[in-house]
């Protein structure tokens, strides 16, 4: 229910914001993976990888020669995997400890459902190449625990270096991103879970 509810939501907002604008927008859908066993992360308790699709919305907010700003609007969905390397991360006074030590040391599958909002930075670089810096983040449902973050509602945070070619009406994106999902400790544990990514996509302008 819970489920349905946030991807109702997202739905409404993503249309709402297609037809309500003036300005020229673009839309796309980017591809990407991302692991936390990479540098600059690495940590040696668990392995935590996913691969997701992001519904990728750009509205101008300024409209300058070099330097602009512009609106990011991304429904996206997770497919991830994750698996406790060090058991000990459970400790002994936690309930029902080695039974979750055994759950969690598992390799599992699971999805992650999220809505980042946030602003890009553009730089263009040529009349049609153009770096930028982003830094997004919103809610997120996840529907399995693990030993470092509780199933259910949580944020999505996200900062990111790319690049775009554009051809046209046509906008090509490649992307290196760090994200971050945490429950700003609504729930126990809020550990939270860390990935380093790249991905790439297209986008339309509308």
């Amino acid at each position: 229910m819970k489920k349905s509810i946030f991807l109702f939501f997202l739905f409404n907002l993503t249309i709402t914001t297609l037809f309500s604008q003036e300005r020229k927008i673009y839309l796309g859908l980017n591809y990407g993976r991302a692991t936390q066993n990479s540098f600059p992360l690495n940590d040696p308790d668990y392995d935590y990888d996913n691969q997701y699709l992001k519904v990728q919305i750009n509205y101008p907010l300024t409209l300058k020669e070099n330097f602009n700003f512009e609106l990011l609007i991304e429904p996206s969905v997770y497919f991830a995997n994750h698996q406790l390397l060090n058991e000990q991360f459970v400790l002994p006074t936690t309930e029902n400890f080695l039974e979750l030590r055994e759950k969690f040391t598992k390799r599992r599958a699971f999805e992650e459902y999220a809505l980042n909002i946030g602003i890009l930075i553009r730089y263009n670089i040529f009349s049609k190449f153009s770096s930028y810096l982003l830094g997004s983040v919103g809610p997120m449902i996840s529907n399995e625990d693990t030993e470092r973050l509780k199933r259910g509602f949580a944020f999505s945070d996200i900062l990111g270096l790319g690049f775009s070619w554009k051809q046209k009406r046509i906008l090509f994106d490649f992307r290196l991103t760090l994200r971050h999902n945490s429950n700003l400790n609504f729930a126990s544990p809020n550990k939270g879970h860390n990935s380093f990514g790249i991905e790439s996509g297209i986008s339309f302008q509308l």
